[in-house]
């Protein structure tokens, strides 16, 4: 979950920064109804906008692929047709319409076409001749209510993000993507890095095959603890290089630079609490370094962060602050408190031997570089080889 890093104007000084008598409270009030009806406004004609765009990048490929299906039988013709018509296109429309960007859209309708047979015709068919009195929002034949899939449109991210994802050439693999792209909001730059970070290998590596086909139809469903966990973190926006002597201090203060960055590599749901969150334990005190509420597990989640290797020690720190957390800190109402330790380097054995089997502790590695996918992807077929093979 992203943070909200854009303080609304106060309602009591225009936009413009002159003086103005105070609001009595009814008028504060009408103040903050009508700037929320604004900007819902707008963002809803921002959705429509690109909505739109989609679909009618859509409809345009149906119409390629019909006309190259009408019986021509000219070897070419499809490419020859598809240059003649973005050359006409470019002069009145815009580069928009090129050569390759129609290829595109071609291929948008040969990927896509059966996912709601006819909708963009149908959608389309609605646009008024006069601007203005469209239905808002946009009635979607065939639309399932209910469908956590396809909650209004069929195609719920813009057209730059399908330009993106139409290079990824594993379908279960870009459908995913498309899905975390939108449940989260993701910029297409930030789409770039997680498809580059190796996250749909990285979540599929903690998950059993049946759980690695949901990844492709539902994107990261949070069911237990482990699912909002990934296989290790990649941090690379820190901007720290791949060297063992900077300081768990400077580690943590990077991250708190980055923490919008940081929030979105931990995965849905993250709240930021407090960094070196003191704990009073007698006439002892100890700081944990990074205190978040995660509100899909309904918990607290620590974070321990550790430059050096793993010691049995590090683990049964982290399992007192879980345990002080749950004792002192956790509501009735709220779910165990959840402990991670970011570190570099792990040792399974010893974390099995340390931790009890029911603990809520979870050791990650992080990365300051991103992975290689080739790497990832060899692991994760060594990984499915194995689970063939019990």
């Amino acid at each position: 979950m992203q943070p909200n890093n854009h303080a609304d104007t106060d309602p009591e000084i225009p936009p413009n920064g002159s003086a103005a008598a105070p609001l009595d409270a009814s008028g504060r009030e009408l103040l903050v109804r009508v700037r929320t009806l604004i900007l819902t406004a707008r963002r809803m004609a921002a959705r429509q906008i690109n909505t739109l765009q989609v679909l009618t990048n859509f409809e345009i490929g149906r119409l390629i692929v019909e006309s190259e299906q009408s019986g021509k039988e000219r070897a070419g013709y499809g490419k020859q047709l598809i240059e003649e018509i973005s050359g006409k296109l470019v002069a009145e429309f815009g580069r928009g319409f090129s050569k390759s960007n129609l290829e595109y859209m071609r291929r948008f309708f040969l990927e896509y076409r059966d996912r709601v047979p006819g909708i963009a015709q149908s959608v389309i068919g609605q646009l008024p001749q006069t601007a203005g009195t469209a239905r808002f929002p946009l009635e979607i034949p065939g639309n399932r209510r209910g469908d956590p899939q396809i909650t209004e449109l069929p195609f719920q991210v813009s057209w730059t993000h399908y330009f993106f994802l139409l290079g990824i050439g594993d379908r279960d693999e870009r459908r995913f993507y498309e899905i975390e792209a939108a449940q989260n909001n993701w910029s297409v730059r930030e789409l770039n890095r997680q498809f580059d970070s190796g996250l749909y290998e990285r979540l599929a590596l903690s998950r059993d095959k049946n759980k690695i086909r949901e990844l492709s139809k539902k994107g990261q469903i949070v069911q237990k603890t482990e699912d909002v966990l990934k296989e290790h973190y990649v941090l690379e926006f820190l901007g720290m290089d791949e060297k063992a002597d900077y300081r768990e201090q400077e580690l943590e203060s990077a991250i708190i630079g980055k923490l919008q960055r940081f929030l979105l590599e931990l995965g849905k749901g993250f709240l930021f609490e407090s960094r070196q969150k003191r704990l009073s334990l007698g006439p002892d005190v100890f700081f944990v370094d990074l205190v978040f509420y995660n509100r899909v597990l309904r918990c607290h989640v620590l974070i321990d962060l550790k430059i050096g290797k793993l010691t049995h020690q590090d683990l049964g720190q982290i399992q007192m602050y879980v345990n002080y957390f749950d004792r002192y800190v956790r509501a009735a109402d709220e779910n165990p408190t959840i402990g991670i330790i970011l570190c570099k380097l792990k040792n399974d054995a010893r974390v099995e031997l340390t931790l009890p089997k029911d603990t809520n502790v979870y050791p990650r590695r992080y990365q300051l570089c991103l992975p290689s996918k080739k790497e990832l992807r060899e692991r994760l077929n060594a990984w499915a080889e194995e689970e063939k093979g019990m």
